[in-house]
């Protein structure tokens, strides 16, 4: 089989891109790549030029930042057909706000992020399905992170100056 073969069955598994059209599916192919990475593999850094969005097909990629001082902190774990490295899409932010790690052998989908808005804009079916998708990311992410400050908040600065 061949890689856009390949990368199509993969990309036709994930739930969310069922709701488009064969011919969008396509263009998402073409504009993406198959990545095996192993377990403990760097994908990018805190603030490395951001220039894909990935889609984790198989495995799981831990999402960290550095929180001085406490150090790098893992605040995400995406895991099989979730969407990471997503804030490459908006048309203004150029660097990585986390960074990536395989935290097990993991399969991922890289998507050029500026060819993914070019799409959006040229077809606004499949920009409305696409960018659905990422609020629908950005809202959870956003939730997840109030509950760690909270957590963190909640927690006595004395337990964690040892």
């Amino acid at each position: 089989m061949n890689p856009l073969d390949e990368l199509k069955l993969e990309l036709a598994k994930i739930p969310w891109f069922r709701d488009l059209k064969i011919q969008h599916l396509d263009k998402l192919a073409q504009i993406s790549t198959l990545r095996r990475v192993k377990a403990g593999e760097v994908i990018f850094r805190e603030g490395d030029i951001a220039k894909d969005v990935f889609i984790v097909l198989d495995g799981r990629i831990a999402l960290d930042m550095l929180v001085p001082p406490r150090g790098k902190v893992r605040f995400y774990t995406a895991e099989a057909w979730e969407i990471f490295g997503w804030s490459s899409v908006t048309p203004t932010i150029h660097q990585r706000t986390a960074g990536a790690t395989a935290v097990t052998d993991c399969l991922i989908a890289s998507t050029d992020a500026q060819e993914l808005r070019r799409l959006c804009d040229e077809d606004h079916d499949l920009g409305y399905v696409v960018m659905r998708r990422m609020a629908n990311i950005v809202a959870s992410r956003l939730m997840i992170s109030r509950l760690q400050l909270l957590d963190i908040f909640a927690e006595p600065e004395t337990k964690h100056a040892n």
